[in-house]
């Protein structure tokens, strides 16, 4: 049950046709939704297919699927790192070049291009891509202020509540998730004031650190959400 099983009914673009699309796009599709939390990645490109976008996955030249090698980075082996932003690059690069966007779904993935990517001596092919790199929230709320994006969506009929990811607090992009959610007819979201949620990538996951990780996550952020026991919850990021 992966992304990937599931592209040949999706009506994806080849790199060809995203090349002569009036409205293209390109979905890095990272490790955890294109393995983990496919439906994700899924809804994505349907979402985007809709508003009539030309969707494009990218994949390696030699048809793999792409990883922003922040895994390895988390866990110091900086040279396994290096050779998956080369192979992210080189897959990436002739779009970005061509000023497509570059639309990710995992902050932690997505935000590696604009950031650890760029300190690690790839050169100008890392600042182009970079400069073509948006999170999916971003790119929406780009292209609905540009007129370019235009839902017709249900309205909703629950309260709803975000919690921020930290790197999308971190690059500032939570409140292109916020406008976007406003796209929905009676949507009134509430941001949740909270600092991380404990899980901070594997870090949470490991015994040593649950007490320290349930201690964060009781500062703001899970109280909020009991006192909500019927609002839907929205967390960017498989950790949160």
């Amino acid at each position: 049950d992966t992304f990937w099983r599931a592209a040949a009914s999706l009506r994806l673009a080849t790199r060809a046709e995203l090349l002569e699309a009036t409205k293209p796009v390109v979905l890095f599709v990272d490790t955890f939704n294109g393995h983990l939390e496919s439906e994700n990645a899924i809804a994505a490109v349907r979402v985007l297919q809709a508003a009539g976008y030309a969707v494009h996955a990218a994949r390696s030249e030699q048809g793999e699927a792409l990883c922003c090698g922040r895994t390895y980075l988390a866990a110091g082996m900086a040279d396994e790192a290096k050779a998956r932003a080369r192979q992210l690059l080189a897959a990436l690069l002739p779009l970005a070049q061509r000023g497509i966007a570059i639309v990710g779904l995992e902050p932690s993935c997505l935000l590696t291009l604009r950031d650890e990517m760029l300190a690690m001596g790839l050169g100008a092919a890392a600042q182009t891509v970079a400069g073509q790199a948006l999170m999916l929230e971003e790119f929406l709320a780009r292209e609905a202020q540009a007129g370019r994006f235009r839902p017709s969506l249900r309205p909703a009929q629950r309260q709803i509540l975000v919690h921020g990811h930290c790197h999308q607090k971190a690059f500032g992009t939570v409140p292109a998730a916020m406008a976007v959610l406003r796209l929905i007819p009676d949507a009134n979201p509430t941001l949740i004031e909270s600092s991380c949620c404990g899980m901070a990538g594997s870090f949470g996951y490991e015994a040593a650190h649950h007490a320290v990780s349930m201690q964060m996550a009781e500062l703001s952020l899970l109280p909020a959400v009991r006192a909500a026991p019927d609002a839907i919850i929205v967390a960017g990021g498989t950790s949160c």
